[in-house]
């Protein structure tokens, strides 16, 4: 009997809606201008991750492409007409070669050669600042987003307890439903922010390795133009396939 009587009285008890679409129709304008902000930075992020992701396995096919290649060009000139015209593999040299050209108006030979290290230099800058524009962009997305998930939160439980307030009631059923839906807010903050800061690492290290592939190319390019086309960095050969293992001898017929 006792039972019969809780089961009663669950079923006449109100029933409250609580969910997603609650909290932002409960936080009213600010709820809905945090979870837009949210999207877009989301999105912003996404859209960061596999643009950037795509140029840099460009690159990096290219630097494989290059290596295989170029060196065994007889000059720059014809190394750099094997590349793709818009790669900075492309650009290093082109900018390598137009330097050379221009260092005739030095002085002396310290003067031409600070003058090619410095264009080049200049050449493998520009490439880097290509490559990592847009990584501002997540590193701000995954250090706010928490934040403006919090700021949601923060005014979502300010609503309900002005609303509580209001109606004079603070028992658990009005209290933990509308506190629960504000903290929507800041678990979204965080579903955006994580994946923002993953992704900037992750574009980040890839950034660093072009880095050093740019880097050395570029200081073999100078050694090359300052040698006259004399020092060339050794072309690794593609590996040879194995050798079949000889055939065992026939074995020596048997004495009658």
């Amino acid at each position: 009997m006792f039972i019969v009587n809780l089961l009663a009285e669950a079923a006449a008890a109100p029933q409250n809606k609580f969910g997603f679409k609650e909290a932002l129709e409960a936080g009213g304008f600010i709820s809905y201008a945090t979870v837009s902000i949210l999207g877009v930075m989301s999105f912003g992020s996404f859209f960061i991750l596999f643009t950037k992701w795509f140029e840099q396995s460009k690159i990096t096919r290219q630097y494989r492409e290059m290596r295989a290649s170029f060196w065994k060009a007889a000059t720059l000139k014809e190394g750099a007409a094997k590349l793709e015209k818009n790669s900075a593999w492309r650009q290093i040299v082109d900018d390598g070669l137009a330097a050379e050209d221009q260092h005739a108006k030095m002085v002396n030979e310290t003067d031409a050669h600070d003058w090619l290290h410095g264009s080049l230099a200049r050449s493998e800058a520009s490439v880097n600042a290509r490559l990592a524009s847009g990584l501002p962009f997540l590193a701000t997305v995954g250090a706010t987003s928490p934040f403006i998930g919090l700021f949601g939160t923060v005014v979502g439980i300010y609503r309900a307890l002005i609303a509580i307030g209001v109606a004079g009631s603070a028992s658990i059923d009005k209290v933990a439903g509308p506190v629960g839906e504000s903290l929507i807010m800041t678990a979204l903050g965080l579903l955006v922010a994580v994946p923002a800061v993953l992704a900037y690492n992750y574009l980040q290290s890839r950034n660093k390795r072009i880095a050093e592939h740019l880097s050395g190319f570029s200081t073999d390019v100078l050694a090359n133009i300052n040698s006259k086309g004399a020092v060339k960095p050794a072309v690794v050969a593609a590996p040879a396939a194995a050798a079949k293992p000889a055939a065992p001898a026939a074995a020596p017929a048997a004495k009658k």
